[in-house]
């Protein structure tokens, strides 16, 4: 199946997952999608995640999701910039998620990074989404 924005179905996945109670959840495997996950669990979001093979021998990532007192630690999880919308953003720009208790998920010249990496770097770039 084909779909149109490959990061947005990741964050689908994880949202639906942690609605269900699960430990893990799967997803394609993509540079771009991996590096999102890198950032989550610098951040503490999720407890990790690994590549596997999927049952069609393509490559897959599973993630460990990460749970506190029975409840989600990502309470919330939105798509910023989409494939009809893009969202480009300065470095003085860059939206602070509740206040600075969230994260911003930023695409850069330096790499996909944190929003408060992001400052610290002095670069701005694509929001790709926000986690609180």
């Amino acid at each position: 199946m084909s779909v149109n924005d490959p990061l947005g179905d990741m964050l689908t996945r994880i949202r639906n997952a942690q609605m269900r109670g699960k430990s893990t959840v799967r997803t394609p495997a993509s540079k771009l999608r991996a590096w999102v996950l890198d950032v989550l669990t610098d951040e503490g979001y999720i407890r990790g995640y690994e590549k596997v093979d999927g049952p069609n021998g393509l490559p897959e990532l599973e993630v460990s999701l990460k749970y506190f007192e029975g409840q989600p630690v990502i309470r919330e999880l939105k798509r910023v910039s989409k494939p009809g919308r893009r969202v480009y953003m300065g470095v003085g720009e860059l939206p602070q998620v509740r206040q600075g208790l969230g994260v911003s998920i930023v695409s850069t010249s330096r790499g996909v990074m944190s929003d408060a990496a992001a400052r610290s770097a002095n670069v701005g770039g694509e929001v790709l989404c926000t986690v609180f």
